[in-house]
């Protein structure tokens, strides 16, 4: 089977239902966004990190294919590849571990410190991009409200995550200074 089919080379892509769309369509901007996400994490998991961390991005990397999947699909009613509350659980449960390592932010926090907090500030600001675009999608068609949520969270789990990281490698976080 060859990687090149073709069939894009008028503008348009399939959905999971078959129907065809064309790319610029919000719906393949929104699972467009979460793939460059994964990429992003992609990165994260390549540079150096203990395996706790480096567990919680590998799970993040599939749950964010299924994310994708789920915005692939505009069946609302076919269930079987969807975002589901206990992915968003899992995430909260994520942040609770790590937010106990943090002291209270009394400043602004603004992206970098180390080259690993900063590829996470960065994920951080395409799964707030991502949600966004869900967002918009939403606004037009239905779409699987946990999808939305899931990014929502995901950007807090990487915010705190970033901060735990520039800690643990005693780099102070970068302050906004006004």
């Amino acid at each position: 089977m060859k990687i090149y089919t073709k069939t894009g080379d008028d503008g348009k892509t399939s959905l999971f239902d078959n129907s065809r769309v064309w790319k610029s369509h919000e719906r393949i901007v929104a699972y467009g966004a979460v793939d460059e996400l994964n990429s992003a994490i992609g990165i994260a998991i390549s540079m150096d990190l203990d395996h706790q961390l480096k567990e919680i991005l590998i799970r993040i990397q599939n749950d964010l294919f299924i994310v994708g999947s789920d915005l692939a699909n505009p069946n609302m009613s076919d269930t079987k590849i969807r975002t589901t509350e206990s992915m968003v659980l899992s995430l909260e449960n994520d942040i609770d571990i790590f937010e106990s390592e943090l002291s209270e932010l009394t400043n602004f926090i603004l992206p970098g410190g180390t080259l690993m907090s900063s590829i996470l500030h960065l994920s951080r600001t395409i799964a707030r991009r991502a949600e966004t675009d869900i967002i918009t999608l939403s606004q037009k068609e239905e779409t699987n409200k946990r999808a939305a949520m899931y990014l929502n969270r995901l950007s807090d789990l990487l915010f705190v995550l970033a901060r735990v990281l520039n800690i643990r490698k005693n780099v102070a976080d970068v302050v906004w200074k006004h």
